[in-house]
């Protein structure tokens, strides 16, 4: 989520982070970045403005395919990801909690086929339950504190649909000891919970990035079965 960004970048979103928690308002603290941001991507550390490497990675080797497979972008920031997914022929959607980031999205890809809307995942639309072939949670969960964690990764294992498939990108810790965030990265413990809701684990690559050696990184494959 942070790698390669100012000290004073992060501590920006820190306090973001941290005026929202105490304000019981765990999400809040999005399209405050993104508003201050004033259409500048480098203020806020999460765009790439490419799809991120490790998802183009997952399609590369993977070269998903289907039926007019559907797909689920969840916090899709500035579009790319969903993008690359839209590219391949998924009928996607990409929602995030900040209109600041949706408006974004939309004057980027001003033709684009994916529909971008404004959802929250604390409030999703009932009618997206196991509606997805491919969800897509990229670095979303590692972002929201730990006291709310098993009520989104609820909500995200609901999205996928019989024989769906989620891929999962975030940060990992070794340990259930509470981190220091934001990010507050993932346990296996909290990761175990998404196999506790009927989704297998199929495959799990870790990476550490040369720039950032203490901190290990995960790309999970979980799917649903067919039954």
């Amino acid at each position: 989520m942070f790698e390669q960004q100012p000290e004073e970048l992060r501590q920006k979103v820190k306090v973001l982070a941290t005026e929202a928690l105490n304000q019981s308002d765990p999400s809040g603290w999005f399209d405050r970045l993104y508003s201050q941001a004033k259409g500048d991507p480098e203020q806020v550390p999460w765009a790439r403005l490419q799809t991120h490497p490790y998802f183009q990675d997952w399609l590369d080797k993977n070269k998903p395919k289907g039926n007019n497979p559907s797909a689920l972008v969840i916090g899709c920031g500035l579009g790319d990801d969903a993008e690359a997914l839209a590219r391949l022929g998924f009928n996607v959607t990409a929602f995030d909690i900040s209109p600041t980031a949706i408006a974004w999205c939309q004057q980027r890809f001003p033709n684009s086929p994916v529909t971008y809307v404004v959802a929250d995942l604390f409030a999703l639309d009932p009618a997206w339950r196991h509606q997805f072939d491919l969800v897509l949670e990229c670095r979303n969960i590692q972002a929201l504190p730990l006291n709310v964690r098993s009520t989104v990764i609820d909500a995200i294992a609901s999205l996928v649909a019989k024989g769906g498939t989620l891929l999962v990108i975030t940060r990992f810790r070794q340990t259930d000891a509470e981190p220091d965030g934001p990010p507050w990265a993932l346990s296996d413990r909290e990761l175990a919970q998404f196999q506790e809701l009927g989704l297998e684990e199929v495959h799990r690559d870790s990476f550490i990035e040369a720039e950032n050696p203490s901190v290990e990184q995960l790309r999970l494959e979980y799917r649903r079965s067919k039954q």
